[in-house]
């Protein structure tokens, strides 16, 4: 059913709702024959990230040609790293897309995790929507994953409408977090299934970990500032928030849950995330909108077990909606998402440690940071106990320029959790954003690497950002980075 050079398009997102039983049993396939000598290796598209059964033992099989949009698996990131593996990195909200316009090869194989299946060709999700759909109308063949941990849990917290394709498109009346517009199944060609496999696993998902005391500040300092805004009359209440992954992240929304000022809130994201339950079980979350629930082995049993209560307050959507810039826009979104540095000029670096190294991927960052009302990313000032600093001069590699997104102001953090608090990415132009900077260390951060390997190409750069009639703070910036890294410069 499954042959050497298929295009595989799986069901899964963040850890969520992937098929399980089908992608081990294909990596032991492969493991076979590749000890026969005989070639065995396909392509895999999903939605995002997938767990180790699927991602993990189809890289270490070396069973995987190529990767696509996103993946965050130890052993799949080393293949492609090595380059054994080819990655594309794609933005999640325009995967689907692709697809359907015939950008990219359509999947030869739609195999996809599903809670139930009637005998009319309707299919109930699981834990997340992804591209699924999408796969299960483009594939020629369907082999579905029958999920039986999940029992209803699932029915009812899917929408499955899929956006029209140009030209000439037609909107969705989605306005608000808990908006509908589609079926809550996928009614499919039952002609086109090959293959009904049950499975009983978990996802697997990385038990949730409470902030750390850096993570919380950012998380307090976050909400400190939009409560500032809203109460100034710049940002308007009763906006919906997203979060992207991470600890930072989920600091911001354990924050929210911990803060009594906070009143009900909604979320229009892509991942809804285990620090969403204690909103929920306090009363604070009002709907949460998304394309995958990833949760933790003992959240998950816990979701089953209250599901007739709470999933009336989750909506899962395929991508293409969650991540749709339209969408976005008109339901006025804060968007947090997580940096693994930043630049004076504004710009982040999101997917590639040192411009070069993959990590994941750009994901739906820039869905969300280009198209929402107020944007933040996030990031701890250093890195690896403190031999990186994660507030760079200028970013090795560029995901978002400073034109992405918004946050204000510039001014000194608390002492001891970040050498920044806000970065300044609204007028002035660069050489007023860079007043708060001048003068700010970062103490347990001495190590040169950083400002070395940025330091030629802002030698370059400045004349573009600044105007030379602002030679003074050239000079004002070239001695901090003396002061700070020791650097000839």
């Amino acid at each position: 059913m499954i042959n050497d050079g298929d295009v595989l398009g799986v069901s899964g997102f963040t850890l969520a709702g992937y098929p399980k039983a089908v992608p081990a049993a294909l990596a032991a396939r492969a493991e076979r024959l590749h000890a026969e000598g005989k070639n065995f290796q396909i392509t895999l598209f999903a939605g995002a990230s997938t767990g180790d059964s699927c991602d993990g033992a189809l890289a270490r099989a070396k069973a995987m040609k190529l990767r696509m949009p996103y993946q965050s698996n130890p052993s799949l990131r080393k293949g492609i790293n090595d380059g054994s593996i080819d990655y594309i990195d794609a933005h999640l909200g325009k995967m689907g897309y692709l697809v359907r316009t015939g950008a990219v090869p359509a999947p030869t194989v739609a195999v996809i995790e599903v809670s139930a299946i009637m005998p009319d060709g309707r299919v109930y999700l699981s834990t997340s929507g992804g591209n699924s759909v999408c796969y299960l109308e483009m594939a020629p063949k369907i082999i579905l994953e029958l999920n039986t941990r999940f029992g209803d849990s699932c029915i009812g917290m899917h929408d499955n409408a899929l956006p029209e394709l140009p030209p000439h498109a037609k909107p969705l009346p989605i306005y608000a977090a808990g908006d509908r517009a589609g079926d809550e199944f996928v009614r499919i060609d039952i002609n086109k299934v090959v293959a009904i496999v049950e499975n009983d696993g978990y996802d697997e998902v990385t038990p949730f970990v409470e902030p750390d005391e850096v993570s919380k500040n950012i998380g307090e300092r976050i909400l400190d500032f939009i409560r500032f805004e809203e109460s100034h009359g710049r940002l308007p209440k009763g906006m919906a928030f997203q979060s992207g992954v991470g600890k930072v992240a989920n600091a911001v929304l354990c924050a929210m849950a911990g803060d009594d000022r906070l009143g009900q809130i909604d979320l229009f994201t892509e991942v809804i995330q285990e620090a969403v339950l204690p909103l929920l079980k306090k009363g604070k979350l009002g709907v949460a909108s998304g394309t995958a629930l990833t949760l933790s082995e003992p959240a998950q049993r816990e979701f089953v077990q209250n599901a007739a209560e709470w999933k009336k307050h989750f909506v899962l959507r395929q991508q293409e909606v969650s991540n749709s810039p339209d969408i976005i826009r008109r339901v006025g979104v804060i968007s947090m998402n997580t940096a693994l540095e930043a630049d004076i000029f504004g710009n982040v670096n999101s997917s590639l440690v040192c411009g070069s190294a993959m990590m994941n991927g750009i994901g739906g960052s820039a869905d969300f940071a280009r198209n929402c009302a107020l944007g933040f990313f996030l990031t701890p000032s250093v890195a690896k106990g403190g031999a990186i600093s994660s507030i760079v001069p200028y970013v090795s590699h560029v995901d978002h320029c400073d034109r992405a997104g918004a946050c204000r102001p510039s001014r000194p953090a608390h002492r001891g959790t970040c050498p920044l608090d806000y970065q300044e990415l609204r007028p002035p132009g660069f050489p007023g954003r860079t007043d708060g900077l001048f003068g700010v260390r970062n103490p347990p951060c001495e190590g040169p690497a950083h400002a070395a390997r940025a330091l030629p190409r802002l030698r370059d750069a400045y004349p573009v950002h600044g105007n030379r009639k602002n030679a003074l703070k050239w000079v004002i910036f070239r001695t901090f980075l003396k002061i700070w890294a020791n650097l000839p410069v």
